[in-house]
């Protein structure tokens, strides 16, 4: 008894050590401070720095112009879409969407497909126990104390599966091995069990329990048509960009312009002035005009730098490489015209927003189903069958056996379960049932708002439309200004403020001519963006490509061979593909300006600096620079989920939008 009393005593003095060892680690485990990594710890992605970016105070910097058409613009977008940009966003989201993000939503369905999937388990534990025992002799004085041992295994394994119907099915193998001293021997009880629980209320039928599967299939469709409609605003931010470029060069050359002209004008007052046929305000004020020109000259030089830039983004191009983007399709001048009823019903049809707003009442019906299946009480009915086998060995009295057929058992019964009141659940279904009714509202209210949405957008384009053919004649005017009040000039029958009107109404006029009819073709994108139809237009869809990782099966299985990279095809030409920068279409060349110099008297032509000065190379067919590589990255490089084909034209979306007779 002593030697028992001591080793008691010993495990209760190692215990509250270990207790006060671990209690004072964690008192030193407490966090009293903050800590953080340093960023070059994190901070292990890199690229290559480029070129370094043109500004306007940039000088002699050479650098070749590529013509870039608007189709190829759209492909470079595309290819470069593995983080899909937006037009003037300098700056990376953390919530930015991705090409990856329909792929990662297919996963949940796996997932909730997995709850039927069949279920292997296995245990075995052993067990030995030494029971102390007091004896006494007879005839012997004192006690004697002695142990009995016992001990054995207990083994089973199982498989369980719920189906469909909710209902659970399994079968069960147990076997518990003992073993003991003389007299006891040891013995082996083998069993077999067989069960079924079958739902009643809550939990039971197939609506109820796959509804999990179609919500999951649902948001998928939600992630694919919301990754759409982010293509679509890609697309339409490329042609936006593309526009808004081609109206900046177009108002970089009216303002180049009107700095030489500025510049004649005030050679031709100075020389007036040294031979006093004019007087010395009209020489002031020709100084502050030429001020005034240069001064917007700078600030068109700066437009065009962010244009470029910001189609540069949207391109996935690096900020500058040595090259000048220049447009070289031509904007369309032919009027449109369209069919109402079938535009509107086209864009409720197509619209990726309104899809999703049904995706998303779809998923709330099914919410609806589970929530009045688990506002049910619980009865479950059960049948449970199982056989029972024994053998094992007696000392002295051999072995025996029994075969399980003779020792059969069985369970049957149902449970029952029901909160009082059932107020959580009722409350879930109250909750889902004003989900659909808001889900209805919103519906509602898209159907609406896209109905505005495209008359805005008509509206617009009559309005940029009958503003470029009023500018168009407002420049054709100011030019015949411009060439009768330097004439006069000349003759000394004008003053200078005259001449200095003109010019700034022949240059403002080529640059509302310009911004009118490339905001005209702007809108165009924009309605097809609003009718969801932008991409089919453009000849743009979707391919699948799958990224070969371990699957359902496991490590221990060859992955299935897919393609890791799948480029954008070549997409067929929807735009015209000119020979030279957009804004030649604008007739820009068709302005006499030798002419008007020699009205001037003028024998020298001044030219004002342009962005890129003499040595410019313009290059055509040429591949545009690939963005640069990271480097030093650790993170696995992972090929894309999806990309982009664009095989032929969409005909049928094409007959939205005819050309006026």
């Amino acid at each position: 008894m002593r030697i028992t009393f001591s080793r008691t005593f010993a495990f209760a003095f190692a215990f509250a050590a270990l207790a006060t060892s671990a209690s004072a680690q964690l008192w030193e485990e407490d966090q009293h401070s903050i800590r953080w990594h340093r960023p070059e710890q994190l901070s292990t992605a890199r690229r290559v720095p480029g070129f370094v970016p043109v500004t306007v105070a940039t000088k002699d910097a050479v650098a070749h112009e590529k013509l870039l058409p608007l189709d190829e613009a759209i492909r470079i977008a595309l290819q470069h879409s593995e983080v899909i940009r937006a037009l003037n966003s300098t700056s990376t989201s953390r919530f930015q969407p991705t090409i990856y993000d329909t792929a990662i939503a297919s996963t949940p369905i796996d997932q909730a497909i997995a709850r039927f999937d069949p279920v292997f388990s296995a245990n075995s534990s052993w067990r030995k126990q030494e029971t102390p025992n007091a004896l006494i002799a007879p005839g012997i004085p004192g006690i004697f104390v002695e142990g009995s041992q016992t001990g054995g295994n207990s083994l089973s394994v199982a498989l369980n599966r719920r189906n469909r119907m909710g209902g659970q099915a399994g079968i069960q193998f147990n076997n518990n091995f003992s073993y003991g001293d003389f007299p006891r021997g040891h013995s082996n009880v083998p069993g077999v069990e067989v069960s079924y629980t079958q739902p009643l209320l809550a939990g039971a039928g197939v609506a109820a329990n796959e509804a999990p599967i179609v919500i999951a299939r649902i948001n998928q469709d939600r992630s694919y048509f919301q990754f759409k409609e982010n293509i679509q605003g890609l697309v339409a931010d490329v042609i936006t960009g593309y526009w808004s470029l081609v109206s900046a060069r177009t108002v970089l050359w009216a303002r180049e312009k009107q700095v030489e002209q500025s510049e004649a004008s005030l050679n031709q007052i100075s020389a007036k002035f040294k031979n006093e046929l004019a007087n010395g305000g009209e020489v002031a004020q020709a100084r502050v005009a030429l001020a005034t020109f240069k001064a917007q000259l700078i600030a068109a030089r700066g437009d065009v730098i962010q244009r470029e830039a910001a189609l540069r983004n949207l391109l996935g191009l690096p900020p500058e490489d040595g090259t000048r983007l220049v447009p070289s399709t031509p904007p369309t001048r032919d009027r449109l015209q369209f069919n109402w009823q079938e535009m509107v019903e086209t864009a409720q049809q197509y619209r990726p927003d309104l899809i999703e707003l049904h995706l998303i009442q779809a998923a709330d019906r099914q919410r609806l189903i589970q929530a009045d299946n688990e506002a049910q009480p619980t009865l479950d009915a059960f049948a449970i069958q199982g056989w029972n086998g024994f053998s094992g060995h007696v000392p002295l009295r051999g072995h025996f056996s029994e075969s399980g057929n003779r020792f059969p058992s069985w369970t049957m019964g149902v449970r029952f379960e029901v909160p009082v009141s059932l107020r959580s659940s009722r409350a879930e279904v109250r909750n889902t049932e004003l989900q659909l009714a808001k889900d209805q509202a919103n519906i509602r209210q898209g159907l609406h708002a896209t109905e505005h949405i495209l008359a805005t957008t008509i509206r617009n384009m009559d309005q940029f439309y009958e503003q470029y053919e009023a500018f168009r004649e407002t420049r054709a005017a100011a030019l015949i200004n411009l060439e009768v009040q330097l004439a006069e000039q000349r003759s000394g029958r004008v003053i200078f403020l005259d001449v200095l009107q003109a010019i700034t109404s022949w240059g403002d006029a080529i640059a509302s001519e310009a911004s009118s009819l490339t905001q005209y073709n702007t809108s165009l994108a924009t309605l097809e963006e609003a009718t969801g139809t932008i991409l089919e237009t453009h000849a743009i869809t979707f391919a699948e490509e799958k990224y070969g990782s371990i699957g359902a099966w496991g490590k221990h299985f060859q992955d299935e061979c897919y393609p890791r990279s799948l480029n954008p095809e070549r997409n067929s030409s929807r735009y015209a593909e000119g020979a030279e920068p957009a804004e030649e279409s604008f007739d820009l060349k068709n302005i006499d300006q030798k002419n008007i110099r020699k009205r001037l008297g003028e024998t020298t032509p001044v030219s004002a600096q342009r962005i890129l000065p003499k040595g410019t190379e313009k290059v055509r067919g040429e591949n545009l620079s690939p963005t640069d590589e990271m480097i030093h990255s650790d993170l696995p490089q992972i090929s894309p989920a999806s990309r982009i084909r664009q095989p032929g034209i969409g005909s049928r979306f094409r007959n939205l939008f005819r050309k006026s007779q």
